[in-house]
């Protein structure tokens, strides 16, 4: 029989519903996993065991034709950026948790753990995350960083990162993460998995960060395409019981009458969402941060993109050059609109004495600024967003590299300095924007992306070095999820390069 941490989470939910497995013999295998690898992963930062096999039991004891949800037994855990009933909330930061351990404990559920709880999931605990998840890598002054299960000395990237190490390690079957400048894409490429942001108002948000520019969406992190429509059918659900919080941005058109889980497996029938025509998809390296640094793309990105150019003609696609080109005032608008969020945290003094330095710089530019700079930059994001809806209206989706480089060492961006010194922000932030230079924007203008693996490479210069995955960024036109992920199936079924065992 298949191990349970192999089972993919459409499997695993089918073997739950069938009765051919528990929900407390579930929760129990990946609690083991979690206690014996995640001391050197550091994925979790909390660990819920106690109230995990409680609510297993219960779901086990169900009598029979009782309603079950979706995800049934299915074992999942939040990024530590979110409320959990009974379990602490540190938002990575040691301004509120003051040290591991300390954060408070949450007395209620936020909007997507009740959804996750409404579907039958049970929730083993809280991932590690950045502080107030500002950063693409999660790594905290709080607990251990978030290692990359192919590589343990690079770290898994971020927002998500605790999230797509426990994945990709096999102590989660698939995860929700957030994604506000490419917080499920960046981790998901770094660790080998498909990471999915949906579109802007797909998914009812009510996200832990301060949002002025509407850039954040719930989205999943998963093995396979089917795992991953298996999860947005969930989080597209609304948070049950009155709303106070939950939040739909901007309307999009709704939810196809089939599931995404229903059109991925239309899709590898052959019944595609776009008919029988090949998709157009033009292809760029193109960053907006070009005006303002040397960005460059590693043989590897080249390499990753390649391999994703060439599959996707084997599936019957068109591909061809993009030509595109970015406003140069993009870099100051996001940087504005990205640290304001620091500054409507309520700390005090003390307190803000405990940020790291990048999240302390961050909050002293965000109190500086005022209402009228906050409100221009979000004005020159919303006219970023018309032109670059345009452009990409040419194509039927646009490719990007996944990420600039190979997954990083961790302590990488703060290189020369200590994380807690404020000195090394302009270099940390200047490494982030270098590292993974083609995802905010999709946050900006609101169209639906996936990453996905292509191949697996060793950095450059070091042939004895850990075999690390490399991918590739399908940005969609709006509300096209379905398509993304119907192309991701047709790139599994030609072969596509799954997570390899972890360590």
């Amino acid at each position: 029989m298949t191990p349970i941490e192999d089972l993919s989470a459409v499997r695993l939910r089918d073997a739950l519903a069938r009765g051919e497995l528990g929900a407390a013999e579930t929760t129990e295998h990946f609690l083991a996993r979690i206690a014996e690898r995640n001391p050197a992963l550091g994925a979790f930062v909390h660990v819920a065991a106690d109230s995990a096999i409680d609510r297993a039991r219960a779901l086990d004891a169900l009598p029979a034709g009782a309603a079950r949800g979706p995800l049934h037994g299915v074992p999942l855990a939040l990024k530590d950026l979110h409320d959990v009933a009974g379990m602490p909330t540190g938002y990575g930061s040691a301004a509120v948790a003051g040290r591991p351990g300390g954060a408070p404990v949450a007395a209620a559920d936020d909007d997507l753990a009740a959804v996750l709880r409404a579907s039958g999931a049970v929730l083993l605990g809280k991932t590690q995350v950045p502080e107030f998840g500002l950063n693409c890598y999660s790594e905290n002054l709080v607990a251990p960083p978030a290692r990359n299960p192919h590589d343990p000395s690079t770290g898994a990237g971020g927002s998500s990162g605790g999230q797509a190490a426990a994945v990709a390690a096999g102590l989660l079957p698939v995860a929700p993460g957030s994604d506000g400048g490419g917080s499920v894409r960046i981790p998901a490429a770094a660790c080998g998995l498909i990471g999915l942001k949906p579109n802007r108002g797909r998914v009812p948000t009510a996200d832990a960060q301060s949002d002025a520019a509407q850039l954040v969406v719930h989205g999943p992190l998963a093995r396979t395409a089917d795992d991953a429509a298996l999860l947005l059918d969930v989080l597209c659900a609304p948070a049950p019981g009155p709303a106070h919080g939950n939040v739909v941005r901007r309307a999009v058109r709704a939810v196809p009458q089939r599931s995404f889980l229903d059109a991925v497996r239309a899709a590898r029938r052959g019944d595609l969402p776009w008919g029988d025509r090949p998709l157009r998809i033009g292809v760029s390296t193109a960053s907006p941060f070009d005006t303002v640094q040397d960005v460059e793309v590693s043989p590897e990105a080249r390499a990753a993109l390649d391999a994703g150019i060439a599959r996707l003609r084997d599936a019957g696609h068109e591909v061809g050059d993009a030509g595109l080109s970015y406003d140069p005032e993009y870099p100051g608008a996001f940087f504005d609109v990205w640290t304001t969020s620091m500054g409507t945290v309520p700390l005090d003094d003390e307190k803000a004495g405990r940020l790291s330095g990048l999240a302390g710089a961050f909050r002293e530019r965000a109190l500086r600024r005022s209402a009228v700079e906050l409100a221009e930059a979000v004005g020159v994001l919303r006219r970023i967003e018309q032109d670059v809806v345009r452009a990409y209206g040419d194509w039927d989706m646009v490719l990007t590299p996944a990420l600039a480089m190979t997954p990083r060492p961790l302590g990488w961006y703060w290189e020369g300095y200590d994380l807690a010194d404020p000195a090394g922000a302009e270099q940390d932030y200047r490494r982030q924007c270098g590292y993974t230079p083609w995802t905010s924007i999709v946050n900006v203008v609101g169209l639906p992306a996936v990453t996905v693996p292509t191949l697996w490479t060793r950095a450059a210069g070091d042939d004895d070095g850990p075999v690390v995955p490399m991918g590739v960024q399908l940005v969609g036109r709006p509300s096209a999820e379905a398509q993304l992920l119907a192309v991701v199936a047709q790139l599994e079924d030609r072969g596509l390069p799954g997570p390899r065992a972890a360590v």
